[in-house]
């Protein structure tokens, strides 16, 4: 691989780590601040999450149409997602957040499906597609980082200096990958013609969409309020900082570590790997409150969620190697379609039960259904002779 790929890759990730591990992520730790010094309820604060959910929701299924400039229309929304970041910092009102998160949301949307799709396309031209996962690390270093540096920033410019200084540190992820993409160039395309074989609502491809979208429901309550939910138990506030920091450790050799494990196994049962790790650490802190039960619930989310991420569109992309952007935006739509609805259950849930533990089995079970209905849809597939994809990066 030479320094041009290289650029690519990282520039990516650059773009990932500002649009979903700061943009979309951060959020989980800056919460537990805001609920204090802001007086937020649990409630408002899952219609905030949702807010940004409804935005990604609409920027995933655009994304979709964008055919012509796509490198240029990535690049003006992430200077206005870096600018809805900052602005959270700035403005005190809470109505103007559920805007700010809104358009954090779609440009969100736009910067993951658009960034995926042409690094996948890129990698895939030069014959590299076995380092397509790499750039999903991006969400994991994200990740890793706002946990870092929320409560360094929190402790000396307050929950507003946290917004502000991570929109700044977006900025230099922007400016780098711009020296980095300066001589990519992509090519105009044409929307395709759908018919019987170019269809993607056919075969497989709808069990992987719906079992992909109740993933998006299940595992954002943990991504939600995971810092939150700690925070609040008294004997483990003080690991409620370092449980995000875990995840995001986690996440960021999970893409990598996944694609090995696929060169071994088949891509569908490494998937039904991966849920079935999930719905464990979902479940951990239900049935145990100690540190270490905790931490470990962080790792496996933040392991597993990444991995199912890195493995679904590219299992995706091989099943429609010339309809990436569309199929990845289709996925994306689902998946951002549960987490619109996931957060306002959770807080629903949390309210009339009193605990942390109700939302939790909600999404255990519902990411359990997901894993039933990959496998049962890849079993019947299979037994109907519908064409599933070769297996991956082999």
């Amino acid at each position: 691989m030479n320094r041009q790929h290289m650029g690519i890759i990282v520039g990516g990730i650059l773009l990932l780590m500002v649009a979903m591990g700061i943009s979309r992520f951060a959020y989980t730790p800056i919460l537990p601040f805001m609920r204090v010094d802001a007086n937020l309820t649990f409630s408002q604060g899952g219609l905030l999450a949702s807010s940004n959910y409804i935005g990604y929701f609409i920027g995933a299924l655009g994304a979709a149409f964008i055919y012509r400039s796509k490198k240029n229309f990535l690049l003006l929304n992430v200077v206005i997602n870096i600018l809805s970041v900052v602005l959270m910092g700035v403005i005190d009102s809470y109505a103007i957040w559920i805007l700010l998160r809104l358009i954090a949301g779609i440009t969100g949307g736009f910067i993951f499906v658009l960034t995926s799709s042409i690094v996948m396309d890129y990698l895939a031209a030069q014959l590299l597609t076995r380092w397509s996962g790499y750039v999903f690390s991006g969400i994991g270093l994200g990740i890793a980082t706002s946990g870092l540096v929320v409560p360094f920033l929190e402790a000396r410019a307050a929950w507003q200096g946290s917004w502000i200084g991570l929109g700044v540190l977006s900025t230099l992820f922007l400016l780098t990958t711009l020296l980095l993409w300066r001589k990519l160039s992509i090519p105009n395309r044409t929307k395709p013609v759908q018919g019987e074989h170019t269809s993607i609502w056919h075969g497989f491809m709808p069990w992987l969409i719906v079992a992909y979208g109740l993933e998006g429901l299940g595992y954002i309550v943990t991504g939600t309020f995971l810092v939150d939910i700690i925070y609040n138990i008294e004997a483990l506030r003080s690991y409620a900082g370092y449980s995000w920091v875990v995840v995001g450790l986690a996440a960021i050799p999970s893409a990598p570590v996944w694609m090995k494990l696929m060169t071994r196994f088949s891509t569908i049962s490494m998937m039904a790997l991966a849920y079935a790790l999930q719905i464990i650490g979902i479940l951990l802190p239900v049935v145990s409150q100690t540190v270490w039960s905790v931490l470990l619930s962080a790792f496996l989310f933040g392991f597993t969620f990444v991995g199912l991420v890195t493995m679904s569109t590219g299992y995706a992309r091989a099943l429609f190697p010339k309809q990436s952007a569309y199929v990845v935006s289709m996925l994306t739509t689902f998946y951002a379609l549960g987490q619109i609805v996931g957060p306002v259950i959770a807080s629903r849930l949390e309210t009339h039960y009193a605990t942390f533990k109700a939302p939790l089995l909600f999404a255990g079970i519902i990411v359990t259904l997901a894993l039933l209905i990959l496998m049962i849809g890849y079993t019947y597939s299979k037994k109907k002779s519908v064409p599933v994809a070769k297996e991956l990066y082999n």
